[in-house]
């Protein structure tokens, strides 16, 4: 199991960028994946963006051109970097990691940072 932090969400107007980190601590070793959900206002938790540990990665298509996804391994560390912001990009951003123990597999969560765009 892992612990994730995130940080760096905030107020910004429409068309400014914003860029998280989530920073992972605990058994990193066994992460085989990261990424990124949110969740608007009366609306269902979503896909972001992910970024496998051998750095391929994948984007919403609501996010494709804006948003980019990058990882420092050596910092256990995933950013999620996102220029062009919209009103509708407005949602709590949640960090997860994804690997394997001897329990099984198991998908980690941080506490969530509000990203809020103003129009």
């Amino acid at each position: 199991q892992v612990q994730l932090v995130e940080s760096g969400g905030g107020l910004v107007q429409a068309g400014g960028s914003l860029r998280l980190s989530c920073a992972a601590s605990g058994s990193t070793h066994s992460i085989y994946a990261m990424g990124w959900h949110r969740r608007a206002p009366g609306k269902q938790r979503e896909l972001v963006a992910g970024i496998s540990m051998a750095g391929s990665t994948n984007y919403a298509d609501s996010v494709k051109g804006r948003f980019t996804i990058s990882r420092d391994n050596a910092k256990n560390t995933v950013y999620l970097e996102m220029n062009s912001l919209k009103p509708e990009d407005t949602a709590v951003y949640y960090c997860l990691a994804r690997g394997t123990a001897t329990s099984g597999s198991f998908t980690n969560w941080g506490q969530g940072t509000q990203v809020t765009v103003s129009s």
